[in-house]
């Protein structure tokens, strides 16, 4: 679900109210449905209500999709995963309430204000690692971990988008045995696939770890690891990456170690999410975590939906 720079007003077609939530404006759009700014019943406080596409809502494999991200969201808690407010996968238009987070996602950043520094990308990394390994400790893997779903907010990154999360299971082999393909085509975004995903091979935790990989090395340059091209072409290259892996070269340390390791081409020599939150030591709470014109696009998308206060603002 790719997000705005802010809210934007509703439009003529879109509803007005779902289930008692009032919606107030769109804060995203993609291929399931929209997303929007709603207010919680009894707190008050922001939430983001993504409602499905009305042509989905008929399609019985669409519903069974989401019906599978609600399960995953409401499974997984920790920090820096977005919590489930409220729900409803079997009305006639389901949707997903969470908290609504205001931040910019990844790849609007490094697509307007180019790379991030050493330091910001280390914090980012031992985050979203932290938040995948309580993905996987609730027996799921993500699948999808890519720049637009990790959002920059004052408070860290946070990961989003589980609508395509499956459950895994280890046998005696070590390997997982989740489905990764539906009819015809497969699951997941092609440019930040692990090798395993690649091929069409059964995935395990250890393919967020090398996805979040890719993510790292790119925020860190601005470009991806396995280099140009569309999708395909790029998936191709990292399901070769035992014969051709990346240069990383251009990745200062500590940060081309923790690259090297969590890029290896068998799952089984990448480190688990926790071993890769360890040595980054993030600073969970320093709203001076990333660079001034990132923080001030943040904090504007903040005031948009805040108001403004003083004493409470993220960067003052």
């Amino acid at each position: 679900m790719r997000g705005t720079r802010g809210p934007e007003p509703l439009r003529d077609e879109d509803p007005r109210e779902v289930a008692g939530y009032v919606l107030t404006a769109r804060i995203g759009e993609g291929g399931m449905g929209t997303v929007f700014l709603t207010r919680g019943r009894d707190d008050g406080l922001p939430v983001a209500l993504k409602l499905i596409r009305r042509e989905h809502a008929e399609n019985e494999k669409f519903r069974r999709r989401f019906a599978r991200e609600v399960e995953a969201a409401r499974a997984v808690q920790g920090h820096h995963l977005v919590p489930v407010v409220d729900h409803d996968a079997d009305a006639e238009r389901p949707w997903l309430a969470t908290r609504y987070v205001p931040g910019l996602p990844l790849d609007e950043a490094l697509g307007e204000f180019g790379p991030l520094p050493l330091d910001c990308v280390l914090r980012l990394t031992a985050c979203a690692a932290r938040a995948l390994s309580a993905v996987h400790a609730a027996g799921l893997v993500h699948r999808d971990v890519k720049p637009a779903n990790l959002l920059l907010t004052a408070q860290g990154p946070w990961l989003l988008d589980f609508g395509i999360a499956r459950g895994w299971a280890r046998t005696e082999s070590g390997e997982g045995t989740s489905a990764l393909t539906t009819v015809g085509r497969m699951v997941g975004t092609p440019k930040y696939m692990s090798p395993e995903h690649a091929l069409g091979r059964a995935l395990t935790p250890a393919s967020d770890v090398f996805t979040l990989g890719l993510v790292a090395a790119e925020a860190a340059t601005g470009r991806h690891p396995y280099g140009e091209g569309g999708g395909l072409v790029v998936a191709t290259r990292i399901a070769g990456t035992a014969h051709e892996p990346p240069d990383l070269s251009a990745h200062p340390e500590p940060l081309r170690r923790l690259l090297t390791a969590t890029l290896a081409p068998r799952p089984e020599d990448r480190p688990a999410a926790d071993e890769v939150a360890s040595p980054c030591t993030p600073s969970h709470h320093s709203p001076d975590w990333l660079p001034r014109s990132v923080a001030a696009a943040v904090t504007a998308i903040h005031r948009s939906t805040h108001p403004p206060d003083p004493r409470t603002s993220p960067w003052r």
